[in-house]
């Protein structure tokens, strides 16, 4: 789907505050109420918007401790990646996992309270995988740039 001047703007005022109204949107883009929310349904059905979420405040609900972990298989043999990969999908404490070229064959983003909570998830979960070979964990100190957004 080519996506228009109009629909661009849309989606960037969409990933900005998705609680608007739809009077609010048409207003800055000049249009109707019914333009703007079927250029909506119709990025929706399209599969542009994928889905609507509310962001967490990680620190007010403690899970401000952030990890970045690497992590190398043992062996690269399609049982093993899927294996590994259904286990990842099941810790509540990775919010995001990457399959990756280059030294490691994973990244993940892992949120926990603190470097306690943190060392009783390595210890009790992730090395409880299998094929794991070696991790490797860094440590946010303060995150200059997150952004949910993709700019198009």
């Amino acid at each position: 789907m080519k996506l228009d001047a109009i629909d661009k703007k849309l989606v960037e005022l969409l990933q900005e505050d998705c609680k608007r109204t739809t009077k609010y949107y048409a207003d800055i883009l000049q249009l109707s109420k019914t333009a703007v929310y079927e250029r909506i349904k119709r990025l929706e059905r399209e599969g542009i918007i994928t889905s609507y979420v509310a962001l967490v405040n990680k620190e007010k609900v403690q899970r401000n401790f952030t990890v970045l972990c690497h992590i190398r298989l043992i062996q690269h043999i399609k049982e093993n990646v899927l294996k590994f990969e259904r286990e990842i999908l099941k810790l509540d404490e990775v919010s995001e996992c990457y399959h990756v070229g280059g030294d490691y064959d994973y990244i993940i983003k892992v949120n926990v309270k603190d470097m306690k909570t943190y060392r009783e998830f390595m210890v009790t979960k992730l090395t409880a995988i299998s094929n794991i070979g070696n991790t490797q964990s860094s440590f946010v100190i303060n995150e200059v740039k997150s952004s949910p957004s993709v700019h198009i």
